[in-house]
């Protein structure tokens, strides 16, 4: 399985994935059945992938599609904490919310 590096954007990671094999947007486009123009927007973070683009990409690169699941999360919670200009106490708050909802969840 390859390994994924940590700390860039889904899309550069997307890219990194592509050149490392030396593909073409084109053969990958083709081999993950959708437009070329669709995956270079993705590839630039001018498009988001849906689940189903995120769990072809780990199944066509070989790579953990939790990993990428995570890595493109990651990135959804790096931007809106940008846009909003806050602060990354967010992210300690957000834990505590996140073990409480679920606690609440489970509980149904």
């Amino acid at each position: 399985m390859t390994t994924i590096k940590k700390h860039t954007s889904f899309g550069e990671l997307l890219r990194g994935l592509r050149e490392e094999t030396g593909q073409t947007l084109k053969t990958v486009a083709e081999n993950l059945e959708m437009d070329t123009s669709l995956l270079a927007k993705i590839e630039r973070n001018e498009r988001q992938p849906t689940k189903l683009i995120i769990s072809q990409v780990a199944e066509y690169f070989n790579v953990d599609k939790k990993e990428l699941q995570t890595e493109f999360l990651s990135d959804q919670i790096a931007y809106k904490i940008l846009d909003e200009e806050a602060d990354i106490e967010i992210l300690k708050v957000a834990e505590e919310k996140v073990k409480y909802l679920k606690t609440v969840n489970n509980g149904k």
